[in-house]
């Protein structure tokens, strides 16, 4: 399918989708996030994508904020719709039942930073920079980045970037837990590709029931979520991959999942 602000590519398994708005920073106006929802809708149910791999076109940005423009005239109501239907868009990738991983090449500020956090696995380059600068605007995160950032990183580093609206840098977002690997500019996409393959080269059952598992934690007491994550546990011990996987360990072979 085209679209007017995303670019997408599917080759051994894995999708890669840009947001292509290089000229704004990638900023994220209502088309974006139409398609953005349309996007995800569609690898959720396309049988050949097992990992999707989400970035931002050129070397500035990921995805630099929401398009301000759209902001303005908004009031309560029209408030209110709108960080929900950026909510939706984001439940949507969280939930997508595949992992997901953001390449941040620069700027993830606001509705960005909040993409990224929607995430299943960041990595950033060197030059990536991070932020939820809305009190700067005079409102706050509304695609769900008070919720999934203070789970991320703890209450205290959240209020901290959300309350001064300060930007951190790679580094510090590493240190902080925001993302998992740094990496140079030039390898960025490379080594995204690389551990999409990875994933995509063990049980794809497996890989989903984690998934599910894990995007519980926050929303589940402990005992509630070790119940859920032995009934999964059961369910993998049903299927021919958790077979072929065992046996193909015993016999010190590669195993040939068949995702069944």
């Amino acid at each position: 399918m085209a679209y007017q602000t995303l670019l997408t590519d599917v080759a051994e398994r894995i999708a890669t989708v840009t947001v292509n708005r290089p000229e704004k920073l990638n900023a994220l106006n209502a088309q974006a996030k139409i398609e953005l929802r349309e996007c995800f809708a569609s690898l959720k149910n396309d049988t050949a994508v097992d990992v999707v791999i989400l970035t931002g076109a050129g070397e500035k940005a990921f995805v630099a904020g929401t398009d301000i423009g759209e902001l303005r005239g908004l009031d309560s109501a029209a408030g209110r719709e709108f960080a929900e239907g950026g909510q939706s868009v984001f439940d949507g990738i969280e939930n997508l039942g595949k992992p997901v991983i953001a390449a941040v090449n620069g700027y993830a500020l606001g509705g960005g930073c909040e993409l990224a956090l929607a995430c299943h696995i960041r990595l950033a380059s060197g030059n990536a920079r991070f932020g939820q600068p809305e009190v700067n605007l005079g409102i706050i995160p509304g695609y769900g980045g008070t919720q999934r950032l203070a789970r991320l990183i703890g209450r205290g580093r959240a209020m901290e970037m959300i309350l001064t609206g300060v930007q951190i840098d790679a580094q510090e977002a590493l240190t902080a837990g925001l993302v998992s690997r740094v990496f140079p500019l030039p390898e960025l996409m490379s080594r995204a590709r690389a551990m999409a393959a990875l994933i995509v080269s063990v049980g794809q059952i497996g890989v989903r029931m984690a998934l599910k598992a894990v995007n519980m934690t926050e929303e589940v007491p402990l005992s509630e979520g070790e119940k859920l994550e032995a009934s999964l546990f059961g369910l993998c011990c049903g299927t021919r991959d958790f077979r072929e996987g065992t046996t193909a360990f015993l016999e010190k072979r590669k195993p040939h999942f068949t995702n069944s």
